[in-house]
C-alpha cells in the first residue's frame, strides 16, 4: 500500500530518499502517515525521519531540490518549499517540563520513537522498501483498539498530550490502557495555550463519528471539572422525563454532540459552530431548573446558557465570528419548538433569520434542533436516527419563507430617504423601522414603506 496517495508527491519524496540512501542514510515515514496508511485513511501530514545522516548534510541535499527552511533547529526539522513534507533527524528528549533536545542521527528506531505520544504514532515505514518498523507494537494496539504510550515518563512532559488522547479516543474509537488512563488522571495540565487546546477540540469535532467518547474519557479521568467545569455541572442535573427520557443533562449533551457530528457538511466553520453549540446549548439548565406541579422546568435556560457558553468559548475558541454564531444558535435553540407550538407565521421566521445573521442562519439552527431532538434516546448511548414532526414543519416553513441561509433583504435603502433626512442616527432609525414593517407585514413596496416611516413627507 502506498503511504502517500498523491503520485507526483510520492515520486518526488522517493527521488530525494534515493539520494539520502546514496549518502548512507535511511529515510523513514514516521508518525500519523504510517498510522493512517494502516487504517486505510488518506494521510493529513507527511513526516520523514532520516537516520544515519547529520542534519547539515540532509539540509545540503534538500537544498539541491529547492529552498530549504529550518523550521525547528532545536528539533532538527526542515521543510522544502512546495513539497509539504517535514524532514527531520532523530532526537532524544531529556526528562522534565523543558527537556533538553539532542539531535542524533545514530539513534536506534526504538530509542528515537520512545518520545512519541502513542504506540500507534511510533511506527516507521521505509520510504523506499516499504518495510514496517514497529518497536512498540503499535499495530497490535491498533488491532486491539487500545491507546498506549511508549514511555509514561516522557508522555507527562507535554500536557497537550492529554488533549491529544481526548481526540484520538473519539476519532479512532479506541480506549486508553490502564497506564495511560492513570497518567491522564494524574498529570499536570497547566501551561497549554488556548490555541493548542482549540486545535485538539477541532480535530475531535471535525474528524470523529462520536465526539462523546473523548468527553467521556475526560470525565473518567476525573479532570472534567478542571477542563470543562460548566459541563461537569450537567452530571446528575435531572430533566423532565416526558421530554428527556434519556436521563440527565450530561447524558443528553453527549448524545447531541454525536448527533451533530452526523450532520456535518464539510464546511469547517459551520461544522465547528454547530458542534460547539451542541456541546453548550443546555449549559444553564442546572441553574434554571425548577419543579412545578411535579414537572421539571428550565425557563430561560437558552438565554442564560448563551451567556454562560460565551464564557467557555472565550477560553477555548479564538475566532470571534465563530463564537458569536454559536452563541446565537444557543440563544435561539428553543425557537423551533416554540414556533411549532405557536404555529408562527413566515414573518416570525424572517425576523429570526435577521437575528441570526450574519454569523449563523436558520439552516444551522435546524441542524442544532435536529441534533437536540435526536439526543433523547433512552435505550443507549447512541442518538436517535429519525426526526420529529416539529423539525419537519420548521424546516418547511423556513424554506417557504426563503430565509434558510440569509435574511430577507431590506427594500428601503438609505438612498431612498436622502431627500427627506440627512445621514445620521435618524436615518438609521427610519431604516430600522422600515425593515421591521417589511418583515412583520410583508410590505415590500418602496414608496409605501417610505410613506409609512416618514409620515407621508
Amino acid at each position: 500500500m502506498d503511504t502517500i496517495t498523491d503520485k507526483r508527491l510520492r515520486r518526488r519524496v522517493e527521488e530525494i530518499c534515493a539520494g539520502i540512501k546514496k549518502l548512507g542514510g535511511r529515510a523513514m515515514y514516521v508518525g500519523g502517515v504510517v498510522r493512517d496508511e494502516l487504517l486505510g485513511r488518506p494521510p493529513k501530514d507527511v513526516d520523514v525521519e532520516v537516520y544515519g545522516l547529520p542534519l547539515e548534510e540532509l539540509q545540503r541535499l534538500l537544498g539541491g531540490y529547492g529552498r530549504v527552511r529550518l523550521v525547528g533547529k532545536r528539533f532538527g526539522v526542515l521543510m522544502l518549499d512546495g513539497l509539504g513534507v517535514e524532514w527531520s533527524v532523530p532526537r532524544r528528549d531529556s526528562s522534565g517540563r523543558h527537556p533538553v533536545v539532542t539531535v542524533s542521527p545514530e539513534l536506534s528506531f526504538r530509542e528515537a520513537s520512545r518520545r512519541r505520544d502513542l504506540t500507534m504514532n511510533a511506527m516507521l515505514r521505509d520510504v523506499l522498501t516499504g518495510e514496517l518498523i514497529d518497536p512498540w507494537e503499535g499495530r497490535r494496539d491498533m488491532e486491539q483498539r487500545v491507546l498506549r504510550t511508549p514511555d509514561p515518563g516522557l508522555f507527562v512532559q507535554d500536557p497537550l498530550r492529554f488533549y491529544r488522547v481526548m481526540q484520538f479516543t473519539a476519532r479512532f474509537e479506541m480506549d486508553p490502557d490502564d497506564t495511560l488512563h492513570r497518567t491522564g488522571s494524574e498529570m499536570d495540565l497547566g501551561g497549554v495555550s488556548r490555541e493548542r487546546i482549540e486545535q485538539e477540540f477541532e480535530k475531535m469535532w471535525l474528524c470523529s463519528r462520536r465526539p462523546s467518547l473523548g468527553l467521556r474519557w475526560i470525565d473518567s479521568t476525573g479532570r472534567l471539572p478542571e477542563v470543562l467545569p460548566e459541563l461537569a455541572a450537567l452530571k446528575g442535573a435531572a430533566q423532565d422525563p416526558q421530554w428527556h427520557p434519556e436521563g440527565d443533562v450530561w447524558t443528553h449533551t453527549l448524545q447531541v454532540v454525536d448527533a451533530a457530528a452526523g450532520l456535518r457538511t464539510g464546511d469547517k466553520g459551520r461544522d465547528l459552530m454547530l458542534l460547539w453549540a451542541a456541546l453548550l446549548h443546555d449549559v444553564a439548565k442546572p441553574e434554571t431548573a425548577t419543579v412545578r406541579k411535579g414537572r421539571i422546568r428550565t425557563p430561560g435556560h437558552d438565554r442564560l446558557g448563551a451567556e454562560r457558553a460565551g464564557e467557555v468559548l472565550r477560553r477555548l475558541v479564538g475566532r470571534e465570528s465563530l463564537r458569536r454564531g454559536a452563541i446565537k444558535l444557543m440563544a435561539h435553540h428553543m425557537k423551533p419548538l416554540q414556533f411549532y407550538q405557536q404555529k408562527s407565521s413566515q414573518s416570525a421566521f424572517k425576523r429570526l433569520a435577521a437575528k441570526l445573521h450574519p454569523e449563523a442562519d436558520l439552516e444551522l439552527l435546524i441542524a442544532l434542533a435536529r441534533a437536540d431532538r435526536r439526543g433523547t434516546n433512552p435505550e443507549g448511548d447512541f442518538p436517535l436516527a429519525g426526526d420529529s414532526g416539529m423539525i419537519g414543519w420548521f424546516e418547511r416553513m423556513t424554506l417557504g419563507s426563503n430565509v434558510e441561509n440569509a435574511p430577507e433583504r431590506p427594500v428601503l435603502l438609505g438612498r431612498h430617504l436622502l431627500d427627506v433626512v440627512s445621514p445620521g442616527p435618524e436615518l438609521g432609525r427610519l431604516l430600522e423601522e422600515a425593515y421591521r414593517i417589511q418583515l412583520d407585514e410583508g410590505l415590500t413596496d418602496v414608496a409605501a414603506l417610505k410613506k409609512r416611516v416618514t409620515g407621508g413627507v
